[in-house]
């Protein structure tokens, strides 16, 4: 069964609705050390009605806009990008309007996974780095790392330019965007956030980031070209105000598109 956040704000005196949805069950095959969500290396089968039934509940909701995450799952040959796929498949067909992000893992490095999504007509894809590169080996589990991240992203860019890419990261950000990878991978929008030790048993916070060095960061981001940057203490994946704003910038991005197009004619 998927699990469902559903949120609702008020942009101007339109009030939109968000719903963030988790697929591919509950339990990861995966143990990074931040995370608190349940481990297990051979996790219940995926429901192959989920991508359906999960379209068919969100047809139903008003919504106007949608993210799909979900575990890890290294048991399957393909990661699950099958199974995200096909959810988004079935959610344009209901409601070809409502706006879809992926936020996904790496797929074991598997890019044809990584195409398989692209390729579903989501309207934004989303990946984690988590922390920078020197972190990643205490952080992360070790199936994971920065530079198959990078690629997954690269990757996205390759098989669709125009594809609105996010990536986000919450744990031990001080120096974060020092680096310029991901703009150099073709990252559109970061968010940064503060890691919150979930129980005594993973990772400790070393540090609490001021408001001001996040807004540092922010500036930075905006210096290094960005088109969108949220960085402060309770910022994560899928951020209310970044959904607000992706919104909006796919709206002018297929405005100025069909504006071309009709000029071209």
């Amino acid at each position: 069964m998927s699990k469902i956040l559903v949120n609702v704000g008020v942009e101007g005196e339109h009030e939109t609705a968000t719903a963030t949805i988790m697929i591919l069950g509950d339990q990861c095959t995966r143990g990074c050390r931040f995370c608190s969500v349940k481990t297990n290396k051979k996790p219940p089968p995926p429901d192959p009605m989920e991508p359906s039934n999960t379209a068919e509940a969100i047809s139903r909701w008003g919504l106007d806009y949608i993210v799909i995450t979900s575990v890890d799952r290294d048991d399957l040959p393909d990661g699950g990008a099958a199974h995200f796929a096909e959810t988004v498949t079935q959610i344009k067909k209901r409601n070809p309007s409502i706006l879809v992000e992926c936020l996904t893992g790496d797929f074991r490095g598997d890019l044809k996974g990584v195409e398989a999504v692209v390729k579903s007509g989501l309207d934004v894809y989303a990946h984690n780095v988590e922390t920078v590169d020197r972190l990643q080996l205490l952080v992360r589990d070790p199936r994971a790392n920065y530079k198959q991240s990078l690629e997954v992203l690269r990757h996205v860019k390759r098989i669709q330019p125009d594809m609105l890419l996010y990536c986000t990261s919450k744990k031990r950000v001080t120096n974060y965007l020092g680096s310029t990878d991901l703009r150099e991978a073709n990252v559109d929008c970061v968010t940064l956030g503060q890691y919150m030790q979930p129980t005594r048993l993973h990772l400790k916070v070393t540090e609490y980031v001021t408001p001001e060095k996040f807004k540092h960061w922010e500036s930075v981001g905006n210096e290094l070209g960005f088109a969108y940057t949220a960085s402060g203490p309770l910022v994560r994946s899928s951020y209310k105000a970044g959904e607000f704003f992706l919104t909006n910038l796919l709206k002018t991005r297929t405005g100025s598109t069909e504006e071309q197009q009709s000029t071209e004619r």
